[in-house]
């Protein structure tokens, strides 16, 4: 049965048309990254800026190259070591990916996605899949099926089901046409652990004031609630009202795979505020601080 719907979804691509489907980090909302007009339809299904970059699926590294004007050692190296998984590489793009994919920036954002339905899905279409998160701009991104369906409804032609996303926050991001090379947007794959890997100085983007909208998800305001979300410090009181204090597991993969969820439930009971206290200020946990800082009431 999964296996008709990748088919069916895979013709649905290759069409123009908009397929959701799982990867390991959250819901994508995919489309042929070298057809513009389908392209475009990803941005008006979720009220996105054109403005804003998407990241490029591909099936491994052979297809990341072709879509890149030139492929770095650094590239290389990255991509054995991190691929399929959680890292998204900028580098320059070939001609043949159209503007509107990169907001008019010369580079593009590419990963290998870890997850089984993501990779059967692109290697069936036979094309790189260009996939935002599968919801309204700025709200919570989606780490289930019915997430989608409750975000963009009928926006989607077909939404591949693969049960919750394991890793359940978005990719980091690494600029590799910066020099130093630069982590963009953080990610549950630490900037220490690329050091680790490539043995060179990694440079920490500001998240505050990105200079250009080279990543996605560097907006102020993002992966929202409707309710007002309270990131609590040591001592610092509640918000008047009622409201509710998320419980979160302890350790950084565990928060990370439910983050959202837990948004999504809290933020459908009708509550005054939600709050969860703020986690331990290191490296391991720099993803999830990300995004708790532009999804809270500032």
């Amino acid at each position: 049965m999964l296996e008709a719907q990748i088919s069916q979804a895979a013709e649905l691509i290759r069409r123009g048309r908009l397929v959701a489907f799982p990867t390991e980090t959250v819901y994508g909302l995919g489309a042929n990254a070298l057809d513009a007009e389908a392209v475009a339809r990803v941005y008006e299904a979720k009220g996105r800026p054109f403005s804003s970059p998407l990241i490029v699926h591909v099936q491994d590294a052979e297809m990341a190259r072709t879509i890149v004007s030139e492929w770095p050692a650094l590239a290389e190296k990255l991509a054995r070591r991190f691929w399929p998984g959680p890292l998204t590489l900028i580098l320059r793009k070939a001609s043949l990916i159209p503007d509107i994919v990169t907001a008019g920036l010369p580079s593009v954002g590419i990963r290998v996605p870890s997850h089984p339905i993501a990779l059967e899905l692109i290697r069936h279409a036979g094309v790189p899949i260009a996939a935002p998160s599968a919801n309204r701009f700025t709200e919570i991104s989606p780490t289930t099926a019915e997430h989608v369906r409750t975000s963009l409804g009928d926006r989607v032609d077909l939404i591949l089901d693969g049960g919750p996303c394991p890793v359940g926050i978005e990719s980091t991001v690494v600029s590799l046409v910066r020099n130093p090379p630069e982590v963009l947007r953080p990610g549950m794959i630490s900037k220490e652990e690329l050091e680790a890997v490539t043995g060179l100085s990694w440079r920490q983007g500001n998240i505050d004031s990105p200079k250009v909208m080279e990543s996605p998800g560097l907006h102020p305001r993002h992966y929202a609630p409707r309710t007002p979300l309270y990131v609590l410090e040591p001592g610092m009181k509640t918000p008047e009202g009622r409201g509710r204090i998320l419980q979160m597991p302890e350790t950084p993969a565990d928060y990370a795979s439910v983050l959202y969820a837990r948004l999504r439930e809290a933020d459908s009971e009708g509550w005054d505020w939600i709050a969860v206290e703020k986690p331990p200020e290191t490296p391991q946990w720099a993803g999830i601080l990300d995004r708790l800082k532009r999804a809270s009431s500032k």
